[in-house]
């Protein structure tokens, strides 16, 4: 039965709330203004309100805040829990388990290094250490494996925010770094969900630990397999009519409390598993970024401060008198010198630079809430007393602290390879971008020899990391004719099969668009009559769907075939977001296969029939009209400003002429190019989606491959 709260209980219980909260969120932004993780302002908010100073100060105001009260304890002590869960899901969303694959031999040295290094320490320390340390049920054994595992690992939200604030998240050793972090969280959370299932079970044994271990590695290999389809059905059922953001959020939070239920039964901490559940949720291709942030943001905002406040809460630093003074400097020592340590030696094992490698000793020394969750597991499983828990907790502020002053000293002036510059210049421009962003691509397989060659170029212009779905129609069942050459031109790339029916098909695309794609990518004749321009699957995808659509018209001449490369692409430029959009697209694919770009602006200009166009006529109507001429020049130049960006090569042009679309035509043919790339003004023309005269010309006249680009925001209403 539960029993009902008295009124002084609750006051006391909201007021803990507004202090905790308020006094964290200022020191928080305090130490933001100096350049520290929010975590310590909030760590220090809890030790400024607990018995080290507040006890001290205000005794009698102390104990009615903090009254020795079981029900009160219990309150806040659930309010941490709750945020902690929460802390662990947004580590789950930054848990890349592919990058840590890739980066390969660097990351898996630095990661032994500074994980096997510093927990061998920490073993010999912890092992030392008088029981006088321990908590009500500790022992020897899982006491050790306590403090090992908290000097041992790093935080890697502590890291990530330190790199980001100093601009090295995006460099080779921020990425390391951030891999080597994963991994030590990874890591960490195993560790730890081993050795508290040990402290649960209250004896230690050799079936203990392998029943432990065997339930955590079941648990987790089918949280990433069962789990994971779970999570993308449900994800993918909420998102069926758009983007619903509380459906993603309600995926998101049952997720976390049905694996933190299942970790908690296994007699693993729950944490843990809502650990797992972010890493699941983040790598679902239905997921919502709009989900995420908002769960992010809640985390910074409200669940992160009151965690580490309510933990700052239990530090008494007056317990770390003599032997305890002692052994909390040796730990600390421990914990700092043999982290750098074991990391610099991984990272020159590694082969990188000796600067690389102090940036990373210094980086992963960063702790935050992973040593202060080991420090609240040990401390609530009755490992740790309040002396241990508060050694334990200390780490984390001066680590934190001494990492993020040793990596803006030692990071300073530093020089990438050529490669990794350029790099970073690259995805520098590539954040500007309105359309070739991080998001999977949609193509309906509808006309098959265009479909290929849509293929091949969104392939070109779009990452490869990124996933691609085809949309394909077939009367009889079975896998729909054509997908080989689509898997062929995609090689590379994850690629996923929806079927449908023909009749079925423009509903079905539009449904699927609506799971989270980035782009639509079709591959259609442009054949006007009958009310249509392209066909009335096509129209009605233009007309009905809310996603920038990349349609592709492939070369006359081509019968069938796919070009052996595009050695020049024509891109008419003007300053529209369509033509952004198509100047992306065309860059980034010329980047790719070293296309040589040519970015046109075609002024109008009314003449007489014998008069013409092109480089002649553009020289006397540049002198005759300067100001056409500088406004096409700005809009050129920044054209060719971000074509250099992604390393594509371009030359300008402009021109004048009294008919544009002819002139696009005649333009393409002079320079031989094989690809023209242009964005498109979506219309409404006698009930019927319309690209625009100039746009619909060239798709219906052009013999070379034409790609135009519509953006969302330009659609009729």
């Amino acid at each position: 039965m539960l029993s009902s709260l008295d009124h002084h209980e609750l006051l006391v219980f909201w007021v803990q709330l507004l202090v905790l909260y308020t006094a964290a969120r200022l020191l928080g932004a305090l130490a933001r203004r100096f350049s520290l993780p929010s975590v310590i302002g909030e760590l220090t908010a809890g030790l400024l309100l607990g018995p080290t100073v507040f006890g001290v100060v205000w005794p009698g105001g102390f104990d009615w805040f903090l009254p020795d009260s079981e029900v009160q304890s219990a309150m806040l002590l659930a309010v941490a829990w709750f945020g902690a869960a929460f802390l662990l899901v947004v580590a789950g969303f930054e848990t890349d388990l592919d990058l840590i694959r890739q980066l390969g031999r660097a990351a898996a040295l630095v990661t032994a290094g500074s994980l096997l290094v510093p927990l061998v320490g920490g073993l010999i320390v912890g092992a030392s250490m008088p029981d006088t340390f321990y908590g009500e049920t500790g022992n020897r054994l899982v006491f050790t494996l306590f403090i090992a595992t908290s000097v041992a690992v790093s935080a890697l939200a502590v890291v990530a925010k330190i790199l980001g604030d100093l601009n090295l998240m995006r460099r080779d050793v921020g990425q390391i770094t951030i891999a080597v972090g994963m991994a030590n969280d990874l890591i960490g959370w195993v560790i730890l969900g081993v050795i508290a299932g040990l402290a649960a079970s209250g004896e230690v044994s050799a079936l203990d630990v392998g029943t432990t271990v065997l339930g955590l590695a079941l648990f987790l290999g089918g949280a990433l397999t069962i789990g994971q389809r779970v999570v993308d059905g449900a994800l993918r059922e909420v998102r069926r009519e758009g983007k619903n953001l509380q459906g993603a959020l309600t995926v998101a939070i049952a997720a976390m409390l049905v694996f933190g239920v299942i970790t908690q039964w296994l007699g693993v901490e729950a944490v843990l598993g809502t650990f797992v559940a972010g890493i699941v949720l983040a790598r679902s291709p239905y997921q919502q970024n709009e989900a995420e942030h908002t769960i992010e943001d809640l985390t910074s905002v409200v669940f992160a401060p009151l965690f580490f406040a309510t933990a700052g809460l239990r530090l008494d630093l007056g317990l770390l008198r003599g032997e305890a003074l002692a052994w909390a400097i040796a730990l600390l020592g421990v914990a700092l010198v043999l982290k750098f340590g074991g990391s610099f030696l991984g990272a020159r094992l590694a082969s990188l630079t000796v600067r690389e490698g102090l940036v990373l000793g210094a980086g992963l020394n960063a702790r935050g809430a992973l040593e202060i969750i080991i420090a609240t597991v040990g401390l609530s499983l009755g490992v740790l007393n309040n002396t241990a828990f508060t050694i334990v907790v200390m780490i984390p502020l001066v680590t934190s602290l001494l990492a993020s002053i040793g990596l803006r000293l030692l990071s300073r002036d530093l020089e990438g390879s050529v490669a990794e510059r350029e790099r970073l210049a690259m995805e520098e421009a590539l954040d500007q971008n309105l359309l070739v962003r991080d998001s999977r691509i949609l193509l309906p397989s509808i006309v098959e020899a265009n479909s290929i060659v849509a293929a091949q170029i969104v392939h070109f212009a779009w990452p490869e990391s990124l996933a691609a779905t085809v949309v394909a129609a077939q009367d009889n069942g079975g896998e729909p004719a054509g997908l080989e050459p689509l898997r062929n031109v995609l090689y590379g790339r994850k690629v996923e099969v929806r079927s449908t029916t023909p009749a079925a098909a423009v509903d079905t695309i539009i449904a699927e668009s609506k799971l989270g794609y980035g782009v639509i990518a079709v591959g259609t004749v442009a054949d006007p009559g009958h009310g249509v321009f392209f066909s009335p699957l096509v129209d009605e995808l233009l007309g009905r769907v809310d996603l920038p659509v990349v349609i592709v018209r492939k070369a006359r001449s081509l019968d069938g075939r796919l070009p052996g490369a595009y050695a020049r692409a024509l891109v008419p430029v003007i300053a529209s977001s369509s033509s952004r959009a198509a100047e992306e697209l065309a860059a980034n694919f010329g980047s790719r296969l070293g296309t040589q770009l040519v970015l046109s602006h075609v002024v109008y200009r009314p003449v007489t029939a014998s008069a013409g166009g092109g480089r002649l006529l553009g020289r006397i109507r540049a002198a005759a009209f300067p100001e056409d001429s500088d406004v096409a020049e700005r809009v050129l130049a920044r054209a060719h400003e971000h074509a250099v960006g992604v390393r594509a090569t371009a030359d300008t042009e402009i021109r004048f002429a009294s008919a544009p679309a002819e002139e696009i035509i005649r333009h393409a043919s002079e320079v031989e190019a094989d690809l023209i790339v242009l964005g498109a003004q979506l219309r409404n023309l006698d009930g019927r989606p319309s690209l625009g005269p100039t746009t619909e010309h060239v798709l219906e006249h052009a013999p070379q491959t034409v790609v135009a680009v519509v953006m969302p925001d330009q659609r009729p209403s």
